[in-house]
């Protein structure tokens, strides 16, 4: 594969924990310097890992080693920093979702394409053994001619335990925007893209209260919805149903169920990379575990990028891409104004259903 893919990381906030120790296990990648806004925490970040420098945010966009920027800030700066490394001539690959909203998403989409980048963005759990060992089941007619799917995300809400959760209850947030891209994206893999919605939404209260951390018993307005349920309407004529809440406190169900006309299969959490699949076909009365057959092997949030590095998606769209996150950004907003509105809206955007992914371990290939 040649020399490894230099990448810089905007934004070292908690999640960036998990994508460097996913860049320092892929020999397909090399941390070269990281930025933030506060240079104490991202050099706390990157201390145990040696070369790594630390530097403003437009000295690491203006650094001609740095071949991608990963773009691990908040939601609400996901496109400005977007666009930044655009205009220098940069990849990029954000945390999910693309943008705050689609209107945005669609400006760095449409500048990554004048400027001739690549743009990619979280969720990559959907190419991890779990979701994909499910998608291999599916293309092998495992369940016949799938026809409906229910995912379901319940939680009394983050607040509990994140000691800064101000911006899960903003625009760009709530239960939908937070989680919807782990849950959407999944079904868009298994069962292809959604042309319509229909949707309901309501929140329970108007402040929620820190519960860890130095501003434990604070209060913070909510601004967006925090239940939000509907039915996505696939062009293959699936209908999936959505449940997305930081209102409800457990649930039993599965997080993703997809049914065909000859079978049923239980999907693993789309916010992990693996989990069993498993299976139950038309006149069995037990489920059972099929082997793992597709996917990344002990993969961890970033490894989306190898498709930057020379994956398989090198030199076009990445499995983890950006018409990918922006079609699913549409759906999430078209449920929300479907919600308000009463009424089922298309969804503007379509896009490819991505490659599916061979089953391997990416740190021991180089």
């Amino acid at each position: 594969m040649g020399q490894p893919l230099n990448v810089g990381i905007v934004g070292c906030g908690a999640i960036s924990a998990q994508y460097l120790t996913t860049i320092d296990r892929l020999p397909q990648l090399r941390l070269v310097a990281v930025a933030d806004l506060d240079l104490d925490r991202a050099r706390e970040a990157v201390r145990p890992y040696a070369g790594v420098e630390v530097m403003g945010v437009a000295e690491l966009m203006a650094d001609p080693r740095v071949e991608v920027v990963l773009n691990l800030t908040v939601p609400a700066a996901h496109a400005d920093v977007a666009l930044l490394a655009i205009a220098a001539g940069k990849d990029v690959y954000c945390e999910k979702p693309l943008a705050a909203t689609g209107a945005d998403a669609r400006g760095v989409l449409a500048a990554a394409q004048a400027a001739g980048v690549r743009v990619g963005c979280a969720p990559d759990t959907v190419l991890g053994t779990g979701t994909q060992t499910a998608r291999q089941a599916i293309d092998d007619g495992l369940v016949g001619r799938p026809v409906a799917a229910t995912a379901m995300m319940v939680t009394p809400g983050h607040e509990r335990w994140h000691p800064n959760p101000d911006f899960y209850y903003v625009p760009g947030g709530g239960p939908l925007l937070d989680m919807g891209p782990y849950y959407v994206s999944s079904l868009v893999t298994l069962l292809g893209p959604v042309a319509s919605v229909i949707g309901a939404a309501s929140r329970t209260r108007s402040k929620r209260t820190i519960g860890s951390g130095p501003r434990q018993g604070e209060e913070i307005p909510v601004t967006v919805d925090t239940h939000v349920t509907g039915v996505l309407v696939h062009e293959s004529g699936a209908l999936s149903t959505l449940v997305m809440s930081f209102d409800a406190v457990a649930t039993k169900a599965p997080n993703i169920e997809i049914h065909g006309e000859r079978g049923s299969l239980v999907v693993p959490d789309p916010n992990r990379f693996d989990g069993d699949v498993l299976l139950t076909r038309l006149g069995e009365k037990e489920a059972r575990a099929l082997p793992v057959s597709a996917g990344y092997a002990e993969a961890g949030r970033g490894v989306g990028l190898i498709d930057f590095a020379g994956g398989d998606g090198a030199g076009g769209e990445p499995r983890a891409g950006g018409s990918l996150a922006l079609h699913v950004l549409d759906v999430m907003e078209s449920l929300l104004s479907a919600a308000h509105s009463g009424r089922a809206l298309d969804v503007e955007t379509t896009c490819e259903r991505p490659a599916a992914v061979a089953l391997g371990n990416p740190a021991t290939q180089d």
